[in-house]
């Protein structure tokens, strides 16, 4: 869709030159929802190719993940073997259900900006202990888990000219065994419930919760928990106005999935029966 309001498109090569954020300005990376409707408010956008991030970047302890990088530049990243999470990249990918067009063009900051419910980019990286940084508008950093940064549906802690820059993931993360579990109403719809489970060396098991809670939610059991102790502990942390409501589910139906798709989870990784 044109964008007919705008009469401005900035170009910055470098943080410096990052232009003074005021109203009507919209960061531009992929674009894929920007250029989807209408955008009357805006007036000007603030082209983020020109700052060439690396798209993924490992370091020592990390694996650097760039606001700009694009869908099939993470699902085609070659990970190393011991990397035992590195199947949810790609099951994370494709609960997107879209084509390959949007997909070299999506990015995984856009992802997590948007931050619907159903986001798979705030799925993966919650689950594997994401850290955003964020650019402050008035200069500095934040660094804020991604578990914490999404607050509600279309809702995050960025504020206005806050900008996105990368999601660090930890090698350590990586190196989890998961299970990966994801329905919708129709067969190719969007995620009506999302739950990645993980479990580490020390026997702890991570769940995290999105797609049928409006933000994510994450419990972690030290020990081992059975199937009453893991349904007392999603009816205690997740409470009735935590299940998101739209075209694609009731929050009942959400919340009776969010159950039984943990205690899939719980089995696979716990080896238990259900």
């Amino acid at each position: 869709m044109d964008l007919n309001t705008i009469t401005a498109v900035a170009h910055p090569q470098t943080r410096a030159q990052l232009p003074v954020w005021t109203a009507g300005d919209a960061w531009l990376a992929g674009g894929t929802w920007l250029f989807s409707e209408p955008q009357t408010h805006l007036t000007r956008l603030i082209d983020l190719t020109d700052l060439k991030w690396p798209a993924l970047t490992v370091t020592d302890s990390n694996l650097s993940i760039a606001a700009t990088c694009t869908v099939a530049q993470l699902d085609g990243f070659a990970c190393p073997p011991d990397w035992l999470a590195a199947p949810l990249i790609g099951q994370c990918c494709r609960a997107f259900l879209a084509s390959f067009k949007i997909w070299k063009t999506a990015t995984v900051g856009g992802n997590l900006c948007m931050s619907l419910p159903a986001g798979p980019m705030i799925s993966l990286t919650a689950a594997l202990d994401g850290v955003c940084t964020i650019w402050k508008a008035g200069g500095g950093e934040q660094k804020i888990p991604v578990v914490g940064f999404v607050t509600g549906n279309q809702r995050n802690r960025l504020t206005p000219g806050d900008l996105l820059r990368q999601i660090d993931i930890p090698l350590a993360a990586l190196k989890r065994r998961t299970a990966f579990r994801q329905i919708s109403l129709a067969p190719v719809g969007r995620s009506a419930a999302l739950l990645i489970g993980s479990l580490d060396a020390d026997g702890t098991l991570l769940l995290t919760i999105t797609a049928s809670t409006v933000r994510p939610i994450q419990l972690s059991f030290r020990d081992a928990p059975d199937a009453t102790e893991l349904h007392d502990a999603i009816s205690h942390q997740i409470t009735d106005d935590l299940y998101h409501t739209d075209i694609h589910g009731q929050p009942l139906w959400r919340k009776h999935m969010t159950v039984r798709l943990a205690e899939e989870i719980r089995c696979e990784l716990l080896g238990a029966t259900p």
